[in-house]
């Protein structure tokens, strides 16, 4: 038991308590995440919406890629938990190396398809300026080529978490922040040695601080005795074990690609009111990242917390555990939904500061804010179901409601509505998502409780 005593006990005690220690740091990670992205806007936005433009456009593809890196991570994560819940540190070692060599695989052949491709990826939004469009293809060819990094530590991250170790992640995100705030102004406009680089700056600096994140988790490697210990990552992981974590990590990854893929489509039809409005999306998105990125942050907690009580068979406690989660994301989401309707042109103005910009980004704001509640619900639900190994259900809810908002897009956008049309549709899609999402888990986690109650009474029989 003395092992224990650094990772967050998912098993046993108070729920509501062992839910906040581990998703605390979790959160606090999501949020550090976004204040990289954050502080590249308010960095960028000073250079101009143009640059902001650029970053929005190669942006997409660096999103893209949280798709592909599911794979590793979402597998790595469930069946990690599956197997400490167990009591199988040995497997849950196998899948931990298969994860991470996996990680490394997937992101050295995505960095060489961003570089061969940069310009017909770029080219697919229809940009106009050829200032836009040449900033764009040297931040794609940058921060992708470099993604490794950003693997890595999204991998990791999952890992601990599915030891019940949130900490280490957020420490690492805190110092890998700081070095992004020094990095940036240094790299984008040239002080001291380091000459003026615009974009390719701020592409270099992200770079450069995701790679101190990857030192500082994986100085923190060294001192696990739960998992980590037993990982040999040069040694071969038996083909079996790739093939469980793929086909587990799939459906999220189809998942998150298609959803990122729409947005990419989506932007495509904002570019038609200007790149302006490519702008307001890109630092719109960025501000709202401060809901979902907590939503996800406290998805993965619940996740570790539901894989390690499944394993368990502890499904009573799992049961309780999502809906306490249920309720701490919509307290969550309200806040969000206050602070972007009440507050969206003070908000927007700290990363955009032309004026007639600001008018579209406020309303992109108040817009969003409708659906936050939802959208965090959302989010957390799809940690708990992939918890339980139920991946498949979150892929075709989501894919069908996300493609939905492609012809909702093109009805609302052809209305009075014009471009605020485009973020009607996706607040619609987010409301009607969050609501079915935990329906469906309600269902689930009925039928697995009733199952195991059965199963119960037939062995005492």
């Amino acid at each position: 038991m003395t092992e224990m005593k650094k990772q967050v006990d998912l098993l046993n005690g108070k729920i509501i308590s062992a839910l906040t220690e581990l998703a605390i740091p979790i959160m606090g990670t999501a949020a550090v995440q976004m204040a990289y992205n954050l502080t590249d806007m308010a960095w960028i936005g000073r250079v101009g919406a143009t640059a902001v433009a650029s970053v929005g456009a190669a942006g997409m593809y660096t999103w893209l890629s949280t798709g592909v890196v599911m794979l590793a991570k979402m597998g790595g994560q469930v069946k990690v938990a599956h197997s400490l819940g167990e009591g199988r540190k040995e497997r849950a070692a196998q899948y931990g190396r298969g994860a991470l060599q996996l990680a490394v695989i997937l992101a050295v052949i995505y960095g060489i398809v961003m570089n061969v491709f940069a310009y017909p990826l770029i080219g697919f939004f229809g940009l106009e300026d050829p200032k836009i469009i040449g900033d764009a293809v040297i931040y794609l060819r940058i921060a992708g080529g470099l993604i490794i990094f950003t693997f890595l530590n999204q991998t990791l991250t999952n890992l601990f978490t599915a030891i019940g170790s949130s900490r280490v992640p957020f420490a690492a995100n805190c110092i890998g922040m700081l070095s992004n705030i020094v990095l940036d102004p240094m790299l984008i406009f040239g002080i001291g040695f380091f000459p003026e680089m615009g974009v390719a700056g701020a592409a270099a600096a992200t770079v450069a601080s995701q790679a101190v994140v990857t030192a500082v988790m994986l100085w923190h490697v060294r001192k696990d005795t739960i998992l980590f210990n037993r990982i040999q990552f040069w040694k071969k992981t038996p083909l079996p074990y790739f093939i469980i974590m793929v086909k587990i990590g799939f459906p999220a990854a189809v998942q998150e690609t298609i959803y990122c893929g729409i947005s990419m489509i989506l932007t495509r039809f904002v570019t038609g009111w200007g790149d302006t409005a490519v702008a307001v999306q890109r630092v719109g998105g960025q501000i709202e990242s401060l809901s979902w990125m907590a939503a996800e942050g406290f998805g993965m907690a619940i996740n570790a917390f539901v894989g390690q009580n499944y394993g368990a068979r502890q499904f009573g406690r799992m049961r309780k555990g999502y809906f306490i989660a249920a309720g701490m994301m919509a307290v969550w989401g309200s806040i969000i939904t206050a602070l972007m309707i009440l507050f969206s042109t003070p908000i927007f103005g700290l990363f955009i500061h032309e004026a007639d910009v600001l008018p579209y980004g406020a309303d992109y704001l108040k817009i969003m804010g409708v659906g936050q509640i939802f959208m965090c619900v959302e989010l957390m639900t799809v940690g708990a179901l992939a918890g339980m190994g139920k991946t498949l259900y979150s892929s075709i809810i989501s894919i069908i409601l996300t493609s939905a908002r492609i012809p909702l897009a093109m009805l609302f956008g052809s209305t009075f509505l014009g471009l605020d049309g485009i973020w009607w549709a996706l607040t619609v899609s987010s409301i009607l998502k969050g609501i079915i999402f935990f329906l469906v888990c309600c269902i689930v986690l009925k039928r697995i409780v009733k199952r195991a109650g059965q199963e119960g009474e037939g062995e005492k029989a």
